[in-house]
């Protein structure tokens, strides 16, 4: 391993959410104003995300007021406090750049849904009991 990618490992953040585009996020990040420092939140759509490894960073666009606000955040940023993914978004592009000239509910993302599976046993359980009921 070359010195690069050495720093760069210790540099990089344990836990991170595996961000999409169409994931609604809220990002813990930290202000600074003079001396004092706080965390604003900053809630919206994840329209892309760029980059690998430490150089990673996703935009994150949100609607207030009206007006159509985006942020670039980079993932391992010491400024990033948290990331909370809210929802997973299913859409078809890497890139949500038509969201800009959407208004409204237009600006929609469908949830993506993961298919869940009862365990064996309780299905098996469902089967038997309705073949008796049936008898």
């Amino acid at each position: 391993m070359n010195v690069i990618q050495q720093l760069e490992k210790e540099q990089q953040k344990d836990k991170v959410p595996a961000l999409r585009a169409g994931d609604t996020v809220k990002v813990h990040a930290k202000v600074v104003e003079g001396t004092r420092e706080r965390i604003q939140v900053f809630e919206g759509t994840v329209i892309r995300v760029t980059g690998g490894g430490l150089r990673q960073n996703f935009t994150v666009r949100r609607v207030t007021h009206g007006v159509g606000v985006e942020r670039t955040f980079m993932i391992h940023s010491p400024r990033i406090d948290k990331i909370d993914v809210l929802r997973h978004g299913d859409v078809r592009q890497g890139r949500l750049y038509y969201l800009r000239g959407k208004v409204g509910k237009a600006a929609r993302i469908r949830e993506r849904r993961q298919l869940t599976r009862e365990p064996e046993g309780e299905a098996d359980t469902k089967e038997n009991g309705e073949e008796e009921s049936e008898a």
